[in-house]
């Protein structure tokens, strides 16, 4: 097993594993789609798309991005091939903070699902061609693999409870992963009834734990002092839980904290019952 990023070359040497599956997780919004994999991917790859194939779900809550339930979960994964014996790579495009958060969204809800053999490709499908190895086209169906047995983890997610009790006793860090204006409340998601944020919270905005110009994840030792989050519970959330989730790969997989939780109804489901508290304004500095 690698760590949670493998590199191109590493991959390289796997291609070929009966247990290996890629998951080529490009979508419409970021790196092409369907299109950018028919006319090239990583051998092996299969096409997955993030928007469309069934990874978040709109919830009668109002939650606009959340976790499948365990049979819709089960049948998804089970339908890609994966079994708990695989080693499953997420390949994002590589182009953009948002295309990463994306995979790190897949692979949080694949650790939720209880499986372990994981890893994203470091920069992914971009840098696999920066790195001289070639892509194919051959279209590529996933092996027939029963349901998924899921074993959900909740200890990697926030639900609506949790959220509502770490507001009124501070059991957790609430951080959002949002820009400034977002935060501060003078600019609003069409998925959020409100602008703002949860009353308390801190503000560790997950692009900035990406590298623009090498379309990868900073090196640890950066994303350590990137986001000085205070030890304990942590909980982190943005609209629709997919920025959130490149701050619960950076504090939980990379950095290896213990206690990170991914609030997937984010402020998509926060702000739909008028009762629960925002706060709005630039937040208060030394």
């Amino acid at each position: 097993m690698t760590g949670p990023l493998i590199a191109p070359d590493a991959l390289a040497a796997q291609l070929g594993d009966p247990d290996l599956v890629i998951l080529d997780i490009r979508s419409v919004v970021d790196g092409g789609g369907r299109a950018a994999y028919e006319a090239g991917h990583v051998p092996g790859a299969i096409h997955t798309d993030y928007v469309a194939g069934g990874w978040r779900v709109k919830d009668p809550g109002g939650g606009a991005g959340m976790l499948p339930d365990d049979a819709d979960l089960a049948a998804l994964l089970g339908g890609l091939g994966i079994a708990p014996r695989s080693h499953v790579v997420v390949a994002p495009a590589g182009v953009s903070p948002g295309d990463f958060a994306a995979a790190a969204r897949v692979y949080w809800t694949l650790k939720v699902a209880g499986h372990d053999r994981l890893s994203m490709l470091d920069g992914g499908t971009a840098a696999w061609t920066r790195s001289g190895h070639p892509l194919e086209t051959d279209l590529r169906a996933p092996h027939s693999a029963p349901p998924y047995p899921v074993a959900r983890r909740d200890a990697f997610r926030a639900v609506l409870p949790q959220v509502e009790r770490a507001l009124a006793e501070g059991s957790a860090t609430l951080v959002d992963t949002r820009n400034d204006a977002s935060f501060a409340g003078e600019e609003k998601s069409p998925v959020a009834a409100r602008a703002g944020r949860i009353p308390g919270s801190l503000q560790q905005e997950g692009a900035r734990a990406y590298d623009r110009a090498a379309n990868r994840l900073r090196p640890p030792a950066e994303l350590e002092a990137a986001f000085p989050v205070p030890d304990g519970e942590v909980i982190a959330y943005c609209n629709t839980g997919q920025q959130a989730a490149t701050n619960w790969f950076v504090l939980s997989e990379v950095l290896g904290r213990p206690a990170i939780r991914l609030y997937d109804g984010s402020l998509s489901e926060w702000t739909n019952d008028p009762s629960r508290p925002v706060e709005t304004g630039r937040a208060a500095t030394d």
